[in-house]
């Protein structure tokens, strides 16, 4: 089901907390981890067809981020009894093929999900140092039946008015993608 992102978390709002676990290295991810650091927390998963439409120009970015101090996450709240390819093992199967170098982490509960109000895959958080939001939005215009090339422009343009110590930016359109697969019965009262 096609579904847009909501305004759940207003700009400025503390990022919640997490521990979830990385499905590459197996190893639990905190919050705590980023203190310090502008992080982007993206909802995602491996079968959304807007997920795999900017998923190779996002490891782009997600490498310029590394080498400018932003921290990267994806986080999958997809109910993986009902869609097994986006479970533990196909996630890492999946951040290994694609070349995620930033943490593949699974949110099994999909309280982490509710927590951010994530809606949709993909859907694309920006936090600054102090851990407030600065950005909730699309990563660009194209879509996958749209002839616009895949740039990454939004989330980019944000990061760059982040790093230059400016307001956020003022236009922070919806991210467009998939819903959030919940298990029966956990869909939050946004869904």
């Amino acid at each position: 089901m096609l579904l847009n992102s909501n305004g759940e978390m207003p700009i400025g709002m503390a990022m919640p907390s997490f521990a979830l676990p990385d499905t590459v290295s197996e190893k639990m991810v905190a919050s705590s981890e980023f203190a310090g650091e502008p992080l982007v927390v993206a909802f995602w998963c491996n079968h959304c067809p807007y997920v795999k439409h900017i998923r190779n120009e996002f490891v782009l970015f997600a490498r310029e981020c590394a080498k400018q101090g932003v921290r990267v996450v994806a986080i999958s709240s997809n109910d993986e009894v009902k869609y097994p390819q986006d479970g533990p093992v196909a996630m890492a199967a999946e951040a290994r093929s694609a070349g995620y170098e930033f943490p593949y982490l699974f949110d099994a509960s999909q309280e982490t999900a509710k927590a951010f109000g994530a809606a949709c895959t993909p859907d694309l958080y920006l936090f600054d140092a102090a851990g407030k939001l600065f950005y909730h939005g699309q990563f660009d215009e194209s879509r996958p039946s749209a002839a616009v090339a895949v740039t990454g422009s939004d989330l980019r343009g944000a990061v760059a008015l982040l790093l230059a110590n400016h307001s956020p930016p003022s236009r922070q359109r919806p991210s467009v993608g998939c819903s959030i697969k919940w298990r029966p019965g956990n869909a939050p009262s946004y869904a």
